[in-house]
């Protein structure tokens, strides 16, 4: 090997290491860190509490069978309202199992078919949660429970009830939790470990993401669509038609909550928190890339989660009494998931 050949050799590898020291695919463009938390801490850990929490709804209307109190009424109805939360948080990411597997309306179907509900109420079916298990989404779920632990207009008394809703109310709380654990254990590593599709990403074989770039466009995208879900349907549909028929949760007054829960459940994805877990979420990600957009985005949510709660009274009462508090709201969730779309999405997309 000659002189020069040595020479020319020694100051390729010398330009290659300093190419190498100035590359912008550096260890902080490895997002693993995001995937894992948002994934472990955020999503799993939001539907562990959500099959824990239906679990004691289902024991509080059992409770209700063998003691038809007013305060067991009570305390039916708030499991109900406990477990609606961390449901409610787990909107910004229904995709994966939750809608493959077709778990979101057997969990969530909404409005409840009253005339069918009151048909099978009517017949002669042995009420069992097998049974429920075979409907339709409309006759079972949340909203079936809630429509007969609250009543049409939320003042049912506990002397109103009664045997056959006693026994539909045990399956129908029986038949939830069992689709609540379905959906924990779709998730969960210990079982069918749809997971590691977050964790593995980009990994051959191991994910269904190419890349963890498809993860998190995949995150980000669930985070668009509840905003465009509470926006322009949840709260539009029943505002702009002025029909109270139309609104989400009306039988318990639950539906604020349930709308700033939904913007709850873009904020714990997007900064990577949720209950005492606190690690890197797309926020992180963001500030790296663009700290102002980071802030306006963080500002947005809590400018919506605020909007909705300070929407006057009921919102059923607020569609016909307080619209001006309706309108503000729903313009805080438009301008926050046009961010989400129009900046952070192409943000992400870039990566």
């Amino acid at each position: 090997m000659s002189f020069t050949y040595k020479l020319l050799t020694t100051l390729i590898l010398f330009s290659l290491l300093i190419a190498c020291k100035d590359d912008p695919v550096t260890p902080g463009d490895n997002y693993a860190s995001n995937l894992e938390n948002i994934a472990s801490d955020v999503i799993l850990s939001t539907y562990e509490d959500l099959h824990d929490a239906t679990e004691i709804l289902a024991a509080s209307l059992a409770t209700l069978r063998i003691n038809p109190t007013q305060e067991n009424l009570d305390a039916a109805r708030q499991a109900w309202r406990n477990a609606r939360k961390p449901w409610e948080q787990s909107e910004g990411f229904l995709f994966g199992p939750v809608d493959q597997q077709g778990i979101d309306p057997a969990i969530d179907s909404w409005p409840v078919n009253e005339t069918d509900l009151d048909a099978v109420l009517n017949s002669s079916e042995s009420l069992t949660k097998s049974y429920v298990d075979g409907l339709d989404g409309t006759l079972k779920g949340f909203h079936t429970i809630e429509y007969l632990i609250f009543g049409v207009d939320g003042l049912k008394e506990v002397t109103s009830f009664t045997t056959r809703q006693f026994e539909y109310l045990n399956a129908c709380s029986e038949s939830l939790a069992g689709s609540t654990l379905q959906l924990y254990h779709s998730w969960k590593p210990e079982e069918e470990n749809f997971i590691q599709n977050l964790l593995k990403a980009g990994e051959t074989g191991l994910s269904i993401y190419p890349s963890q770039k498809a993860g998190l466009e995949e995150i980000v995208n669930g985070l668009v669509v509840i905003a465009d879900e509470v926006g322009n349907g949840k709260i539009n549909d029943p505002f702009i038609q002025q029909n109270i028929t139309l609104e989400e949760s009306r039988f318990s007054a639950n539906s604020k909550q349930d709308f700033a829960d939904n913007i709850r459940s873009i904020q714990n994805v997007y900064l990577g928190t949720y209950g005492n877990q606190d690690g890197p979420g797309i926020s992180a990600i963001v500030n790296s890339k663009d700290a102002s957009l980071d802030q306006v985005v963080t500002t947005a949510i809590a400018d919506a989660v605020a909007a909705i709660e300070s929407i006057e009274g009921t919102f059923t009462a607020a569609i016909f009494h307080a619209p001006a508090s309706v309108q503000h709201a729903q313009t805080k969730v438009r301008d926050l998931q046009q961010l989400l779309e129009g900046e952070v999405l192409p943000l992400i997309n870039s990566l």
